[in-house]
């Protein structure tokens, strides 16, 4: 997938960072912070490219990628806050607390384009599912809600896996019964996240599509749009032949 992004290179003390976000806001998505049950509701657009910004954060360890999604188009759907993505490897360290200052410093970014290889992903979160059983497993998503951040702290396989589940969503949504007048359709959660001390209700993020209105002028990934025939295709329908007498 070819992903059109904007760069920025924020010092904070001595340290440098890189943040990227989507060059064009995800318009018909947004996520409710998990309390303890979340939801990230999104049109075949934007569950697309989440699997496609999931999959660029699996390889891109030093990398901070902001997904704002409070911005976009108010959704009908769920209660709760509304809050932005951002995905970061473990290794980087970041804490949560000191993200609002780094994303204050999100300004005058550069075009960036880059390319994500869906044959890596898919083996790679082949991997994680393959140790999910073992006894000794930990590579879970940690996460943190702060400052109307939504913060997942992964690692190449389990970006990997959630990339291929957004991927199976944006491709399977559109043919979940009543979508076409306006349902909204669950279409799983994301891998198991780490639980805080204390018990209470597993947390949890469920991911649903949603098209946008008016529902009228929706259609499936494929199909033509409507009015408009196809090459090829008769301009009117064949008329059934005539009973014998």
């Amino acid at each position: 997938m070819r992903l059109r992004l904007r760069e920025f290179r924020p010092r904070t003390g001595p340290y440098a960072h890189r943040v990227v976000q989507p060059w064009q806001p995800l318009r018909h998505t947004s996520l409710r912070a998990p309390e303890p049950i979340g939801l990230l509701l999104g049109d075949h657009e934007g569950l697309n490219r989440l699997a496609g910004l999931f999959s660029f954060a699996a390889y891109s360890p030093h990398t901070i990628v902001h997904v704002p999604l409070r911005d976009g188009v108010p959704p009908d759907e769920g209660v709760g806050d509304l809050v932005d993505l951002v995905l970061v490897h473990h290794s980087l360290g970041l804490r949560a607390g000191r993200w609002p200052e780094l994303r204050r410093k999100l300004r005058h970014g550069t075009p960036l384009t880059v390319r994500t290889d869906e044959a890596r992903t898919a083996r790679d979160a082949a991997a994680w599912r393959a140790g999910l059983g073992r006894a000794d497993f930990r590579d879970e998503l940690r996460h943190a809600t702060h400052a109307r951040t939504f913060l997942l702290f992964g690692s190449r396989k389990s970006f990997a896996e959630t990339a291929t589940g957004f991927a199976h969503a944006a491709g399977h949504g559109p043919f979940q019964r009543g979508v076409g007048e306006g349902r909204m359709a669950y279409l799983g959660s994301f891998l198991p996240l780490v639980e805080s001390p204390g018990g209470g209700h597993p947390v949890e993020v469920m991911v649903c599509f949603k098209p946008y209105p008016p529902y009228a002028h929706f259609r499936r990934p494929g199909e033509p749009v409507r009015g408009v025939r196809r090459p090829g295709a008769p301009a009117t329908r064949p008329r059934r032949p005539a009973a014998a007498p």
